[in-house]
């Protein structure tokens, strides 16, 4: 299987804690997070993902649809392109190895990567985790 999961996502998953929105979104993201851990794929996609699905199944009117957050997923893919070094074609499956989230997680932390952050209200919780080393990020 792939995880579909939507350009800023990329960020985000770098500092997730087993924090979010609500118990059953902090549940699934996690769930996808250990898919992520064993291995599986990432593909991108434009738009609501994987992690935005229990939102959308929740929320009257889920923010994953407003112009944006798609612009920081626009942002946040070509931030990460340009850590690391390479293309990350829409709608094609990819993985990322361990040395690549420690070099993307070095970026956030140094700054670089954290413009496709703006406006986004997890952001201080983010850069929080970031300052601190990571401590408790659930990707590996």
């Amino acid at each position: 299987m792939t995880v579909e999961l939507r350009g800023h996502h990329l960020l985000c998953m770098l500092t997730f804690v087993g924090k979010g929105y609500n118990p059953a979104f902090t549940a699934n993201y996690l769930r996808i997070v250990e898919r992520l851990n064993t291995g599986e794929d990432i593909r991108l996609v434009a738009g609501p993902d994987d992690i935005c699905q229990c939102l959308i199944e929740t929320e009257d009117e889920p923010h994953c649809f407003n112009d944006s957050v798609i612009e920081r997923d626009a942002s946040a893919i070509e931030e990460v392109q340009k850590v690391l070094g390479r293309a990350l074609p829409m709608g094609e499956a990819f993985s990322l190895s361990g040395p690549e989230i420690a070099k993307l997680r070095a970026a956030y932390q140094e700054g670089r990567m954290q413009q496709a952050c703006g406006g986004c209200e997890w952001q201080e919780t983010c850069r929080a985790i970031a300052r601190r080393g990571f401590p408790g990020a659930c990707l590996q």
